[in-house]
């Protein structure tokens, strides 16, 4: 039998074999081509591709709107069957904007977060201002990780509305947890926008941030006309009037990464969201503050919501 030593030897191993497979390559070259190719609309190009990632992953398509893909694209940006996803109606819930592996979470310490265990990062850098890092002061986050064969497309966590989009070209580091344990202010050099958002509920103030990662760095954004990718020469802050019901969709990723959610003092994680869990679009990711809860007669009643959000 293996020793514990053996086994924990084995498992560096294994994350040094993984960590060098997915940074230590031209990230940003092969991100481009990846790009490119997802999009191929070959029949024998796309089985092929979704074959392959099946065998990397646990892609399970049973919940897609569609039974055939034109590209392997098409596959990773498909939108769910209606109902799929219930959105917890509650007015003190801020609702899952995504499915998600639950990362780094838990309270601000001033300005200062983490993306894993000794590894902090400023919100100033993550922003790109120091100003809207204020707003976030000893409030609270949650780090959500979406793996590459999870639903990519993200939804509004309450009613409210999209007042700016802040993008911020950069690296695409894998982020997974191997790389976050290395990789110091890794979120605060990959390609990412902050959406800035105020809730309809007291009007408080939070933000969303996508990071895009390795292979295909590109987000849809429906409140801008505009694909941010790793060719975007646009203005790096665009200003936005754009409203949205809970559960409304908002946009989405072309491949797995992360969103990590900001809220101010008095928001609190909702039950079982720590470190490791896994949440789907819709359920509860964080307690509003009593102040800003509507009256009780609708706190009990959560209702489906179609995964499109349309």
């Amino acid at each position: 039998m293996k020793t514990l030593r053996q086994t924990r030897d084995a498992l560096l191993q294994q994350e040094d074999i993984n960590f060098l497979l997915t940074n230590r390559v031209p990230r940003i070259a092969l991100t481009r081509f990846m790009g490119w190719f997802s999009k191929i609309r070959n029949p024998l190009v796309r089985d092929l591709s979704i074959g392959v990632w099946r065998l990397f992953t646990e892609l399970d398509l049973g919940e897609a709107k569609k039974t055939r893909f034109d590209s392997m694209h098409d596959c990773f940006t498909r939108e769910l069957k209606e109902g799929a996803r219930v959105v917890d109606a509650r007015d003190d819930v801020l609702a899952s904007p995504c499915d998600a592996i639950v990362g780094a979470c838990g309270p601000v310490n001033g300005i200062e977060v983490f993306q894993a265990k000794g590894f902090p990062y400023s919100m100033a850098d993550l922003f790109g201002d120091a100003q809207s890092a204020e707003t976030f002061r000893d409030g609270s986050f949650v780090t959500l990780r979406l793996t590459s064969s999870m639903y990519h497309r993200f939804h509004a966590p309450h009613d409210c509305t999209v007042e700016r989009v802040n993008y911020m070209s950069g690296d695409t580091w894998n982020v997974n947890p191997i790389a976050l344990k290395r990789v110091e202010r890794l979120f605060c050099r990959n390609v990412r926008a902050a959406l800035h958002v105020r809730l309809h509920a007291g009007g408080h103030r939070i933000a969303l941030v996508p990071v895009a990662a390795i292979l295909v760095a590109s987000l849809r954004l429906h409140c801008l006309d505009a694909l941010l990718n790793l060719g975007w020469r646009g203005p790096a802050r665009m200003d936005c009037d754009a409203p949205y019901r809970k559960g409304q969709e908002m946009g989405w990723f072309e491949h797995g990464s992360t969103i990590i959610v900001f809220a101010p003092p008095g928001f609190a994680l909702a039950e079982g969201i720590e470190s490791g869990s896994r949440i789907r679009m819709g359920e509860a990711l964080m307690r509003l503050p009593r102040a800003a809860q509507a009256p009780v007669s609708r706190a009990s009643r959560p209702t489906a919501s179609p995964a499109s959000g349309a």
